[in-house]
Formats: C-alpha cells, structure tokens, sequence
C-alpha cells in the first residue's frame, strides 16, 4: 500500500470518528441520563477504530508530516482505553471521567503544538487549530476537575468534550494533511 493511500484512509478515519464523537457527545448532552455501561462500550469501540487509525495515520508521511506525528503513542493509548471500555466498563465507571479528561487535555496540548508548526510552515488556517486546541484543552481540564459529583452534569461535560475533541480533529485533519498526486510524500525531504 503506497502513502498517499494511508494518507488517504487515515483522513477518511479521523473524519468518520470526528463525527462519531461530535454525535456520542450531542447523545450524551440531549440524554445524559443514558445507560452508563452501553454508553462506555460503544465509547470503547469508537476508541478502538480511532486507535486504529491513528496508527496508520502515523506510518503514512503527509507533506508537512504535522497532524499525524505523536499518533502512534496516543493510538496505542486509545485502544488500550477502548479494550479497558469494552471489557471491564463496570470498573472504569468512577475514573473514566478523569482519564478521558487527561487524554482530551494532552491531545489538545499536542494540537496546539501543530498549529504553532503549522504556522510555520505557512498554513492560513494554523490559527483555527489553535484556537479549537484551547477550547478542547478547557473542557478536558473542567472534565478532570469534575466541577459536579451530579452524574448528569458529568455526561453533559462528558459530550461537550467529545464533541470539542470531535471538532478539533476534524478541524486539523482537514487543515493540516495535504495529499500530493504527482508525486510520494517519501521523495520530499
């Protein structure tokens, strides 16, 4: 499989799991009170195919080689929350808030560095990332913070970070990553 194909499916995954968290987090919003366990599993699923992607996101080389570099840690990351999700949700369900919060506030962190490279490399859009990135990182910090012990009040801050995550993926995914016809990222040093 060339580059410009992993490219290609690692951009198609971040867009179709972008829009799986942005429709998680507007579920968990409009009904926070949903099943907890079904919730954390369909979660864990989501966690594992974007794992899954990340990690090919990261073998392909873009051009600017900017959205994808710290993908394999954070894919690695992701499944190993999504098999914890899907196989042992009953014991996650106190800490999953936190964990979850310290992940969307690293990734926003890392995405916050992209946009300052991408700003290097002379993309006009560096400023959205950034500025999606620290919305992201607020409420990932408020989601470890848990402003309230109230269950329903954890969900909606639960969706609302999802779909900031959603979003800020989206965003960078399709800011950040060009694909290149005539010729293989490989050959560009």
């Amino acid at each position: 499989m060339n580059s410009n194909s992993r490219i290609q499916i690692a951009k198609t995954g971040y867009v179709i799991i972008s829009f799986a968290f942005c429709v998680l987090g507007v579920l968990l919003i409009v009904s926070p009170d949903i099943s907890t366990l079904l919730l954390y599993r369909i979660g864990g699923v989501i966690m594992l195919l974007f794992g899954a992607v990340k990690i090919v996101g990261y073998f392909s080389k873009d051009l600017y080689r900017l959205a994808f570099q710290y993908d394999l840690a954070f894919g690695i990351l992701l499944m190993a929350l999504g098999v914890v999700l899907v196989f042992r949700t009953s014991h996650m369900v106190t800490l999953l808030g936190i964990v979850i919060g310290i992940y969307v506030l690293a990734d926003a962190l890392l995405k916050i560095q992209i946009a300052i490279d991408s700003r290097s490399f002379g993309l006009r859009k560096w400023w959205l990332i950034l500025s999606v990135a620290v919305l992201t990182g607020l409420a990932g910090f408020l989601l470890i913070l848990r402003p309230s012990e109230s269950m329903n009040a954890l969900m909606i801050l639960f969706g609302l970070s999802l779909i900031a995550e959603g979003v800020l993926n989206l965003i960078t995914i399709l800011t950040a990553v060009k694909i290149i016809s005539k010729r293989f990222p490989e050959q560009i040093e």
